[in-house]
């Protein structure tokens, strides 16, 4: 009986609200992002109230659990003080708690916080009607396996198993469908979309030789780690350095297994440390099946990202660069042809905090909404 209970609880929350768009491009969805305070929560905050579809109906904004004093008022223009507008602080964040959301009337919740919070409170957001969007890892992964690498504890296993299936990846660029109609969405990590957008092209065009690999090489700002600091990142450490780390163990990986359909074998991403604030550059190695022209490969991936307007496409051989893409909502993409026409150089480069986070979170809100994918953005 009891299991006949779980089953129809697990039932019930799948098929509840299942698949709905937000009613429509001319309704206005309450928005509200959890975990405000850090770098991504605070980008994402600028990019919301600058929003043109939410100007008549500002985001809630709350902390993380534990952060806010409810005897206390904390308005977002103490937490970043780069948004405030001349000496008016109009933004409160409020501490969590559920009632807030629903009074509120919230639709759409941006989880700005760690995987273990975001794996308790999504299943609890969907249960009251309100779609999520996180930015954390708890639901980008769909395999066990994978997943691991997070440490993540249900409370309901079966529950969250289902919500977990339903879960879908938000790189927009290759789910932009599912994402419409989906109740959850995954945000990719930052290494993540500066891998997976130069590569999928090419894989999906079947032009990569993968009994040869592939050797991502990425170099983000310190601002990657988060905003608590660490032995290895605080100043003395990164100032005039740069390292390697997390090397054949970085969470990203598991998601370049999942979404480039490869195995651990065939493709290598070893993560560094950039002395700088914000901003990634990946450069990927690969071998090409045969003899290849660069109109060829130019075509691919112009064929690819047509529609796509937050990636913007050098002509080779001209690359990207980090000073370009810092502070900007785009991921831009270039490569190199060795003069065989088989070994083939592609540099992706990003904001990690926008395009690898925060903006790439409005970019799924705008496809869940109805809206322009590139509202608010351009």
């Amino acid at each position: 009986m009891k299991d006949t209970l779980a089953n129809s609880a697990t039932a019930n929350f799948v098929d509840a609200s299942a698949h709905q768009q937000i009613d429509g491009p001319s309704h206005t969805p309450r928005v509200a992002v959890a975990g405000v305070s850090g770098y991504a929560g605070g980008e994402l905050a600028r990019l919301l109230l600058h929003h043109p579809r939410l100007h008549q109906a500002a985001p809630t904004f709350l902390g993380r659990t534990g952060e806010a004093d409810a005897s206390t008022t904390t308005f977002l223009e103490d937490l970043h003080p780069h948004l405030t507008t001349g000496d008016h602080r109009s933004n409160p964040v409020h501490p969590f708690h559920w009632d807030r959301l629903v009074d509120a009337g919230t639709e759409v919740l941006f989880l700005a916080t760690p995987h273990e919070q975001s794996r308790e409170w999504a299943p609890q957001a969907i249960e009251r009607g309100i779609k999520v969007i996180d930015l954390s890892g708890a639901w980008r992964l769909q395999e066990p396996r994978n997943r691991e690498v997070y440490r993540l504890k249900d409370a309901d296993p079966q529950l969250a198993a289902a919500l977990q299936a339903e879960a879908v990846y938000g790189c927009p660029e290759l789910h932009r469908d599912a994402i419409r109609s989906a109740r959850l969405v995954a945000n990719p990590g930052c290494y993540s979309t500066s891998i997976i957008l130069p590569l999928a092209p090419l894989l999906q065009a079947g032009l990569a030789d993968l009994d040869h690999g592939i050797i991502c090489d990425a170099k983000s700002g310190v601002s990657g780690a988060g905003k608590a600091a660490t032995a290895k990142t605080h100043f003395m450490h990164a100032a005039d350095n740069f390292s390697a780390y997390a090397v054949f163990g970085h969470r990203h990986t598991g998601e370049l297994l999942e979404q480039l359909h490869v195995t651990a074998s065939q493709i290598q991403f070893t993560p560094h440390l950039l002395p700088i604030p914000r901003g990634i550059l990946s450069t990927i190695y690969l071998r090409l099946k045969q003899s290849t022209e660069a109109s060829a490969i130019s075509a691919v991936l112009q064929s690819f990202y047509r529609g796509s307007p937050m990636v913007r496409l050098h002509a080779s051989p001209h690359l990207p660069d980090i000073q370009h893409v810092v502070r900007t909502n785009f991921c831009d993409l270039g490569f190199a042809l060795a003069a065989d026409g088989k070994r083939l150089i592609m540099v992706s480069c990003l904001d990690n905090l926008l395009k690898g986070a925060a903006s790439q979170a409005v970019q799924n809100m705008n496809l869940m909404c109805g809206w322009n994918e590139g509202e608010g953005l351009l």
